[in-house]
């Protein structure tokens, strides 16, 4: 049996399971290279700076902090310039030669020998990020067929989930066991098996040949386009607050052991990323915009909550786990959201989702990290988490009264062209 519908030919059900299983692997590689680091942040503190952290633990971990920061950064810049500039080139190509810079950047970050050098390793290891997820959220949603773009992306997405339930909390294990150059170590190694994976299962693809750098960029003259970015780059900025600082607010603020309770808390984090992702691809495919506004509310909420019960050990557990849920469940929404309004320019539109994404997450951690070194404690940075989802909420708002008021780019009037059919079996 084979499927022929969106152009895909001669691929078998399991070949396109394959294929799907393959590119989630990717996002479960990148899921772990992103997040580990908010599990191993005092033993990286510790390590690569000993005479902060002699001085001061919070603001050794503050300063620690902008890894994290270094990395989204490099998401930010190198998700639109990728994808605006590969438009052309065949989309496994591509995913291959994304997979061997992540692999070298993060066997590079594990040899880093000081932390300036850590947080440039960091940063290029961030370039692929965004054009990675975007091209294989392209990709998915073809292999899926018509109909169903949503489910495609949180299907690459839900890579990026199971490594918050599996992969972080394991390789934060390792790293606390054998140190934190080891940890990149394993994830150096399963980029590596991603390339592998991929190279076997996806089959070849083209780009889009009539594309250029200039009509990709004519994306960023759609006010829309700007406002779907602020959804992602503000208002998710919230959970990164949070999730920056989950191993001192176990630990410090709730007063529990690291061992077990950091990876039991990324554990429950993680489930509820792949909860929530799975809902927001559900939703997504009915309403991009009720399904955006309803979760910056549902996270709002759940921020609040955590916030305000985080010295209770259990409450502080249920939090987190709520708070990826709702966070998560954001995500997919925002892709659709981009790719609609975007109009001809869909490479840029889906890699510019986590350019969004992580800019909150530069923007979350960094002004977490502020207010942890004023010495306001770790539950400032949730409460900070409250005010950026509101802003979310307002801007997300504003988008919708927009598009009322001109009648124009409503969600799914433009819906992903699927006429680039993938061909061959290699």
């Amino acid at each position: 049996m084979t499927r022929t519908d969106a152009g895909l030919v001669a691929l078998s059900p399991a070949r396109i399971r394959f294929a799907l299983v393959a590119l989630a692997l990717g996002g479960f590689a990148i899921g772990s290279t992103e997040f580990v680091a908010m599990g191993l942040l005092p033993d990286i503190a510790h390590a690569m700076l000993p005479g902060l952290w002699a001085r001061s633990h919070d603001q050794a971990n503050a300063h620690a902090g902008l890894m994290v920061s270094a990395y989204a950064f490099g998401v930010v810049v190198g998700a639109p310039t990728i994808a605006a500039t590969t438009a052309k080139l065949p989309r496994k190509k591509l995913l291959m030669w994304l997979l061997v810079a992540f692999t070298l950047a993060t066997v590079a970050a594990a040899l880093a020998p000081n932390f300036p050098s850590l947080l440039l390793f960091r940063f290029i290891c961030g370039l692929p990020h965004g054009a990675y997820f975007g091209i294989a959220a392209l990709v998915a949603a073809r292999l899926m067929g018509e109909g169903k773009r949503g489910a495609g992306i949180a299907f690459v997405l839900t890579g990026l989930t199971v490594a918050n339930i599996v992969g972080v909390p394991v390789i934060t294990w390792v790293g606390e066991s054998f140190g934190w150059r080891v940890a990149y170590g394993v994830v150096a190694a399963l980029f590596a098996l991603t390339f592998l994976a991929v190279g076997l299962a996806v089959p070849a693809m083209p780009g889009n040949p009539h594309q250029t750098v200039r009509k990709e960029l004519t994306a960023f003259r759609h006010p829309q386009l700007w406002l779907a970015i602020g959804m992602g780059g503000i208002g998710f900025g919230g959970f990164f607050a949070l999730y920056t600082y989950v191993a001192p607010l176990v630990t410090d603020l709730a007063g529990l052991p690291q061992q077990p309770f950091v990876p039991l808390a990324l554990v429950l984090c993680g489930s509820g990323m792949f909860v929530g992702n799975l809902i927001g691809g559900h939703f997504s495919d009915r309403s991009v915009m009720k399904t955006i506004t309803w979760s910056f509310i549902a996270l709002t909420i759940m921020l609040a909550f955590t916030a305000a019960f985080a010295r209770v050990p259990a409450l502080l557990l249920i939090g987190v786990f709520l708070v990826g849920a709702s966070a998560s469940a954001v995500s997919p929404a925002v892709q659709g959201r981009l790719i609609d309004v975007a109009h001809d320019a869909q490479s840029i539109a889906a890699a510019l989702h986590h350019s969004a994404f992580n800019m909150g997450n530069s923007l979350g951690a960094y002004l977490g990290g502020v207010v942890v070194a004023l010495g306001l404690g770790y539950r400032a940075p949730i409460w900070l988490g409250v005010g950026l989802t509101i802003a979310g909420i307002l801007i997300t708002f504003i988008a919708y009264r927009l598009e009322r008021r001109t009648g124009r780019l409503r969600a799914h009037t433009r819906p992903l062209d699927l006429s680039m059919s993938a061909t061959g079996t290699r």
